[in-house]
């Protein structure tokens, strides 16, 4: 047996006999009186569900999901915000071996309906202010389950909506049929922006999901009695895998907000006596706007980077890492007792092989950069695959099963890694990736522009943000700006808007003729402007 092959085993080995359903039982059985899940709206009052009542209420939905005629490897669309709701369908399709596609809810109609076609659900579970956009969007389900709030503030379904209220699913009384455990059965699928036009459909196992719950928990030195403090959207690997599944593992306590809230995170925090937060570099900005908080319960927060600054004002530990969609877990990791120098990510987690290769395919030496390649297992470190697609997932490995990440990494002269930057056609507005392609592709179908290049201007909050350039047709609309603005507010999410639309005669050229994207940037001044709190 190959060495590779040894190490596959080995990682499979890591999950047998466990999946999703077999770790709840396992807290269920152990402590059921304990709070899993603090639920804390903005207009409501807060709810707390102990292991044993969130057991009771996923079963009840799955009962009802497999009622509705949804079966082992069925798609079911969670178009949900933050919310009880999205956690106890996620779990309930888990139960009886559904897949839940969990797509992100600031997604337009062009968005929703190629989620609902590739991922070809046959239900889906959303809320009001969503209902008609869903049902739109996939006409051909067997149904629509819908609650009655927005995210905890009461909302009303439209009337000619057809749909399940969410709440006779939490009504069923028969009994959810029995379903042997399965760690390699199909779990999630979320869709990640690539330099494609459209989103990739990554497709997690069970096992990808206990591999990554106890890796997380590893890697950040979790316990059982950690309070997890999470605002991050659920329909990301973030929130999904760090936050939750990190929190199911260990049997602690995890605490949901809508969203992130900078004048709302301290009371929270403080009141349920959070210890730890995975966050944005976003929210860092926003929270040290504030003044610091007399006393709070946090050990550590995960920011991405190593900020001394959190660890001066607040006395909290940070540290860096890295991980993306594809590898459920961090590929690279800080550690607590050697943070390493600001900004840093960390070093190599030892759950992965990590290349990080120098332009002749080298591996570099300290004082230089170069291309981040990652190998794991597939299904089990690393996501099973791209659904259908077959053509992004033979791209995606080579023969020696190396994913190329197409990030960039800075090695320092002691060994200590930095996100260098993307090197693929890739923005980071805030915490979401976007295919430069993607927001080209809209501004071409308008008709009115004969070549156009999206890059990313420097933002003080946002990290970056989309400006295109633009060479117009003779045909083009006078109000050629306000035009194409509006034309990606109809067809791209929100974060995918263009900032700004500027008019060339000519772009600058590199080797083969190709748009020098870098002169374009360039040309951007850097967006500074007074952090607000709110």
């Amino acid at each position: 047996m190959s060495l590779i092959d040894t190490i596959t085993q080995s990682h499979k080995s890591m999950v047998e006999g466990r999946d999703i359903p077999w770790l709840l039982r396992q807290w269920v059985e152990r402590c059921p009186d304990k709070p899993f899940i603090i639920w804390e709206p903005f207009d409501e009052k807060p709810q707390s569900f102990t292991y044993a009542e969130f057991a009771a209420q996923v079963e009840r939905v799955a009962a009802a999901l497999y009622k509705n005629g949804v079966t082992l490897g069925d798609k079911v669309m969670l178009h949900i915000d933050n919310s009880p709701e999205f956690l106890i369908s996620w779990f309930a399709c888990a139960r009886i071996g559904a897949v839940a596609v969990s797509t992100n809810t600031r997604s337009v109609a062009r968005d929703m309906t190629y989620f609902a076609d590739h991922a070809e659900i046959v239900a889906a579970i959303t809320q009001p202010s969503f209902a008609r956009l869903v049902h739109d969007s996939a006409p051909g389900i067997k149904f629509l389950a819908v609650t009655d709030n927005d995210a905890g503030a009461s909302a009303d379904v439209p009337a000619d909506i057809p749909h399940i209220p969410f709440a006779d699913l939490l009504a069923e009384t028969a009994a959810c049929p029995a379903r042997s455990t399965e760690p390699f059965a199909d779990l999630g699928v979320q869709f990640t922006s690539g330099t494609t036009s459209r989103p990739k459909a990554v497709l997690w196992t069970h096992a990808n999901a206990i591999w990554g719950a106890q890796m997380n928990v590893a890697h950040m030195r979790l316990r059982h009695e950690d309070i997890c403090l999470t605002f991050l959207p659920l329909f990301h690997t973030n929130a999904q895998s760090y936050s939750m599944l990190s929190s199911l593992w260990i049997g602690g306590t995890i605490v949901v907000q809508p969203k992130f809230s900078a004048s709302r995170f301290w009371d929270v925090a403080r009141r349920t006596g959070c210890t730890w937060s995975s966050l944005i570099p976003f929210c860092v900005k926003a929270l040290l706007a504030q003044d610091p908080p007399p006393d709070h319960s946090f050990r550590f927060w995960g920011p991405a980077v190593r900020l001394p600054d959190v660890e001066e004002v607040y006395g909290i530990q940070t540290y860096g890492w890295w991980g993306m969609t594809e590898t459920i877990t961090q590929g690279i990791v800080g550690d607590f007792d050697q943070p390493g120098p600001a900004m840093g990510i960390g070093r190599v987690s030892p759950g992965y092989d990590i290349a990080i290769r120098d332009e002749d395919g080298n591996h570099i030496k300290p004082g230089s950069r170069g291309s981040l390649f990652i190998r794991g297992v597939r299904g089990v470190s690393m996501f099973k695959e791209y659904f259908r697609n077959p053509e992004a997932n033979a791209k995606a490995f080579d023969a020696d099963g190396w994913f190329e990440t197409g990030d960039v990494i800075q090695m320092d002269e002691d060994g200590n890694l930095f996100f260098g930057d993307r090197e693929k056609d890739m923005l980071k507005v805030g915490a979401e990736n976007v295919a430069a392609s993607e927001i080209e592709a809209v501004v071409l179908e308008t008709g009115w522009i004969g070549e156009c290049a999206v890059v990313g201007q420097k933002h003080y909050m946002l990290d970056e943000v989309p400006v295109v350039f633009v060479i117009p047709n003779a045909d083009a609309p006078d109000n050629l700006k306000d035009a194409l603005i509006e034309a990606c507010k109809k067809n791209l999410a929100d974060f995918k808007v263009v900032r700004d639309v500027i008019i060339l005669d000519d772009f600058p050229r590199s080797t083969l003729e190709k748009i020098a994207k870098n002169e374009l940037r360039e040309r951007l001044p850097a967006i500074e402007a007074e952090t607000k709190t709110g």
